[in-house]
């Protein structure tokens, strides 16, 4: 008798080393088939979903931004991932940890509901890449991962500052999320930076700003050595809006702005960035109701996939 093949649906039986093969149409969809786990014991990296989008001040739909990344990353999985030429998943164990549990009805509780949950995770020891979700759900994040770290230089790739309302702690705000950071000093605004920025915000609490309109006039080279030269050796959290991409590369999210990166251009500057000292990930403000061809979902499983290969680098013999 003809042995049978492996049953798909490797995010439930799939090993924790190495990528798994199975078509990219079918069988469950964790992010990249990683397993579905809430053993955290020997993980180095947790993907997480934090599917919440209550505090957008236009298109709403980012709460299944983590759903669509996932779809998504199915066309990644289990080849050498470019442009690392590698299996990140031979060097690392990662697990998807499934989605943050929320309650809808108590809007109140969502930041202190995220930021414990995301305690729980890091107090294993293992690195957290979270795909949102609107852009608040970043200051939940930030405050549990200063609570282990410390105040963390930001690293911000956005269209926006998210400096609005500087007076409104108690907002649920997704244009507000660093102003609060700033004031509870969860991020040393001396060493954070923002790529990509192309609106105007009421300031911008000394934070460098690397504009849209800069990056081809300072040329790769000089936008990776403004980000390096500003973060240094200090313990870093990179968070990745979408919408720092142009509209035409990204144009599922809720607040598009003309005259973006390209996702060439991002990943590009983002793959260079291995000698930071991450602490922390997300990819935040895909929101596939307004996506194309799951344009937006592709750039942002591959962004969140080029994080995973950053952190795998950083592990290999000889680091990065």
């Amino acid at each position: 008798m003809t042995k049978s093949r492996r049953p798909t649906d490797h995010a439930f039986t799939g090993s924790l080393k190495a990528g798994e093969s199975e078509p990219t149409y079918g069988g469950a969809l964790s992010f990249m088939r990683r397993r579905y786990s809430r053993e955290l014991e020997g993980a180095d990296v947790v993907v997480w979903g934090v599917p919440f989008d209550a505090a957008t001040s236009n298109r709403p739909g980012a709460r299944f931004g983590p759903r669509a990344m996932r779809a998504a990353s199915s066309i990644l999985d289990t080849d050498p991932q470019f442009p690392f030429g590698f299996d990140p998943f031979e060097t690392l164990n990662v697990i998807d940890w499934g989605d943050c549990g929320l309650d809808y009805g108590r809007p109140e509780t969502v930041a202190r509901e995220i930021e414990a949950q995301a305690s729980e995770i890091l107090a294993s020891g293992a690195k957290l890449l979270t795909l949102g979700g609107d852009h608040f759900c970043t200051l939940p994040l930030l405050r549990a991962h200063a609570k282990k770290h410390g105040p963390l230089a930001l690293v911000q790739f956005d269209a926006h500052q998210d400096t609005w309302h500087p007076e409104g702690e108690d907002r649920i705000d997704h244009g507000s999320f660093v102003s609060v950071a700033v004031k509870e000093k969860l991020i040393d605004v001396e060493h954070s930076i923002q790529i990509g920025i192309r609106t105007h915000a009421p300031q911008d609490f000394g934070i460098e700003i690397v504009s849209a309109y800069e990056v081809p006039l300072l040329e790769f080279g000089g936008v990776i050595e403004r980000i390096k030269e500003r973060v240094g050796d200090k313990v870093a959290y990179l968070t990745f809006d979408i919408d720092a991409l142009d509209p035409a590369h990204a144009p599922g999210t809720g607040t598009p702005v003309a005259g973006g990166l390209s996702s060439r251009e991002a990943l590009m500057i983002l793959n260079a960035l291995g000698d930071l000292d991450l602490k922390g990930m997300d990819v935040m403000e895909v929101s596939p109701p307004y996506d194309h061809a799951e344009i937006t979902a592709i750039a942002g499983a591959t962004i969140a996939m080029n994080c995973i290969g950053l952190c795998a680098m950083k592990k290999m013999p000889g680091g990065t």
